[in-house]
């Protein structure tokens, strides 16, 4: 591995370890604190709101002072969020732990062009491989994240999980210490501005239309089930938080352990296919989370999520990778994880509100239309394929 992979892979362990405590404890602590019931996973929502609101701002702090500095930065910040959110809950702060979640979610934002920092030390013919590489990182960060929370979930006696909430701000320190070691290789045509061609016209590109789609299909999917799942099963069908705990954990292993073989197959078989497999298993998904409640049900579903979002969120970053010039990477990348990450907020501030109101069944049929996006544009992709710009895919 080329340094760059490796010290973004070991930050990536410890940084990505943010989402999957909010994820875990946020409903949960928020149906505790909010004023009304279904405020319940705006704490939850507001990370993802977080993360869609700084992908522009990140990409452009980035463009103007490196990504070192912007990584170094972002994680700085969380783990102020990870003490405020501790505060928050000390003093039944409902208001404050919502602002400390959308910290936490701002600085998942800067990890999110981790994958791009690696893309750009890559050889085209070891993208897949390195996107998947890095990949890996989340499966460490899915266990030390809900793990780490669990144990110290009674760490400050009085106050239930606020000690989860200050092991996530010394887990941040961690990431800070690792980014120290990070060299930067953008190339120095990318930091041009006003060079390359319109947003536009590199939108036009079935590769990039591909690309987003499933980026956007995989990535609010996965947001409106994920985050519903922890109070559809610890609130309304009553399993206790061991179960609760093992279900989003096993969800988010599954999301990252497919990365020992999906690079490889990407870079055999292609993108496209790729994200056609992912749209299956989601499909899958759908069809198991709509059958039962029962504890097996929710493994199985959130499991084929979790793999579902790995072949299409890869295959949508490598493919993505294809349709832009150096010159053209930050603007294309920003807006890329905008929409996605803007779509993924709605996503998940519908996700409460629809599953206390309507129920979990109304979830799966809201999930539908959003998988019939990327199956359209795998479509007009065969009929109409583009020349790669940026590596072969």
């Amino acid at each position: 591995m080329n340094r760059t992979l490796t010290v973004l892979t070991a930050a990536a362990s410890v940084a990505q370890t943010g989402a999957p405590i909010v994820v875990l404890l946020g409903g949960i602590v928020g149906a505790t604190m909010a004023p009304v019931p279904g405020l319940a996973t705006l704490p939850v929502a507001l990370m993802i709101v977080g993360t869609a609101m700084s992908t522009i701002p990140a990409s452009l702090l980035m463009r103007r002072v490196g990504r070192k500095v912007g990584f170094i930065f972002a994680a700085a910040y969380s783990a102020g969020g990870g003490g405020l959110a501790a505060l928050a809950i000390i003093n039944d702060w409902f208001w404050m732990l919502c602002v400390a979640t959308f910290l936490i979610g701002s600085h998942n934002a800067f990890v999110q062009q981790y994958r791009f920092a690696v893309a750009e030390s890559a050889s085209p013919d070891r993208l897949g491989r390195s996107l998947s590489i890095l990949m890996l990182a989340g499966v460490a960060a899915a266990y030390i994240g809900p793990k780490m929370a669990t144990e110290l979930q009674s760490a400050i006696a009085a106050h239930l999980y606020a000690g989860s909430f200050l092991g996530l701000s010394a887990l941040m320190i961690c990431a800070m210490g690792v980014l120290t070691m990070y060299v930067p290789t953008t190339p120095k045509s990318a930091q041009k501005e006003g060079s390359g061609r319109s947003l536009l016209t590199i939108a036009k590109q079935p590769n990039f239309q591909l690309a987003l789609a499933a980026a956007v299909a995989a990535w609010s999917i996965m947001s409106l089930l994920m985050t519903a799942t922890p109070v559809a099963m610890h609130e309304v069908d009553g399993f206790n938080m061991q179960d609760t705990a093992f279900v989003i954990q096993s969800h988010i292993m599954a999301m990252f352990l497919p990365s020992l073989v999906t690079g490889v197959l990407i870079d055999r078989y292609g993108a496209p296919l790729m994200i056609a497999a992912g749209a299956i298993i989601l499909g899958a998904c759908l069809v198991i989370g709509f059958i039962d409640h029962q504890l097996i049900h929710y493994w199985w579903a959130l499991v084929l999520l979790g793999v579902g979002w790995n072949f299409m969120q890869l295959g949508g970053t490598a493919l993505l990778t294809t349709t832009y010039e150096p010159s053209e990477q930050f603007k294309v990348q920003a807006f890329n994880d905008f929409t996605v990450f803007t779509l993924q907020a709605v996503a998940a501030l519908s996700s409460g509100y629809l599953l206390l109101s309507l129920g979990w069944h109304f979830l799966i049929y809201f999930s539908v239309p959003l998988l019939a996006l990327p199956l359209i544009f795998l479509a007009i992709h065969q009929l109409r394929p583009t020349q790669p710009v940026g590596g072969a895919i």
